[in-house]
């Protein structure tokens, strides 16, 4: 899998999964009525809903999951049974935010495959899984006007990584948290926005570049849609390109702003931001006129992708008025 521009808070500390292998029957763990588990999880073995149950039997099914939609994962411990009751702060949470990641629930002391793989020294230990990999998010509880902002930035991943889909309730203990959190739910998309979003799901990039720019054209101030169509246009550009070949280019011909434009997508794409913004404002130095204009363009581009209110934005914005300057 190409590695996405995870930021580097969430990949401070990425594990590796591969070594935790699925046993052959599902390991012993507590059901919602059970001692020391957070009450509202769905059993163990589902993996539907909102704040569900997960053991080293079920793990790779979230994985999995976390291709469609964000999955949160808190571990705690039964023998601190303190430590579980974030389970249903993050589980309050997942309603709020209308379903668009799910809450996982694993007791480390049922479960030792996960507590040697994700290295858990500490609970209650929260992480994310996206496009089958692990983020550590943070360690400890925190009250959920801390989490948000958190959540926040993994959405804003998530939907950048083309992963926009949602979990539909499937207990009444979800239902009983949506009901409850209703009055913070954020209010519905609007059309053309939620359109971009399943397109985005279906990996019908056109489409949703199509429903970014019918949003522009309604609302040429509205934030999202240009982020959006500049995302999609990241998607579009890099897709089926060969990395080496295309390297090969931009080496040959420092000046040749299409071959160093198309690298600078990949760069970004898996993830080396500095990387991409350096190679353009290089470029901007090395050429003039049409071409030097036309890579100070996409450089700004690349700045509406990763999000205003990056640090590396505002350190690549420095470098390009040096650079023009």
């Amino acid at each position: 899998m190409t590695q996405q521009p995870f930021p580097p808070a969430a990949l401070r500390g990425a594990v590796d999964l591969s070594a935790l292998k699925r046993p052959a029957a599902p390991a012993r763990g507590a059901g919602p009525g059970a001692p020391g588990d957070p009450a509202g999880a769905t059993e163990a073995g589902a993996t539907t809903g909102l704040l569900v149950t997960g053991s080293d039997a079920t793990f790779q099914d979230f994985v999995n999951a976390s291709l469609r939609y964000p999955v949160v994962v808190v571990l705690w411990s039964s023998r601190l049974p303190d430590s579980g009751d974030f389970v249903k702060v993050m589980g309050g949470l997942a309603a709020s935010n209308q379903g668009r990641f799910q809450v996982v629930s694993v007791d480390v002391d049922e479960n030792p495959g996960l507590l040697r793989a994700l290295q858990v020294e500490q609970v209650p230990m929260t992480i994310a899984l996206l496009q089958g990999r692990p983020l550590p998010l943070f360690v400890g509880p925190l009250l959920p006007q801390e989490v948000q902002p958190v959540i926040d930035e993994l959405l804003q991943v998530a939907v950048q990584n083309g992963v926009t889909g949602r979990v539909t309730p499937a207990s009444a203990a979800d239902a009983a948290a949506a009901e409850e959190a209703d009055e913070d739910v954020e209010p519905e998309l609007p059309p053309h926005i939620a359109a971009a979003y399943d397109a985005i799901e279906t990996g019908d990039l056109a489409a949703a570049a199509t429903a970014y720019e019918q949003a522009l054209a309604e609302n040429p101030a509205d934030a999202e849609a240009k982020a959006g169509l500049a995302q999609v246009g990241l998607m579009r550009r890099t897709e089926g390109v060969d990395p080496v070949a295309a390297r090969a280019a931009a080496a040959a011909d420092p000046t040749d702003v299409p071959a160093q434009i198309l690298v600078a997508d990949l760069d970004l794409l898996g993830g080396h931001v500095e990387d991409a913004f350096a190679r353009l404002v290089d470029t901007v130095r090395a050429t003039s006129g049409d071409e030097r204009n036309q890579a100070r363009e996409h450089l700004l581009e690349l700045f509406e992708v990763v999000g205003s209110g990056d640090e590396r934005v505002t350190a690549g914005r420095r470098a390009l008025m040096s650079a023009l300057f």
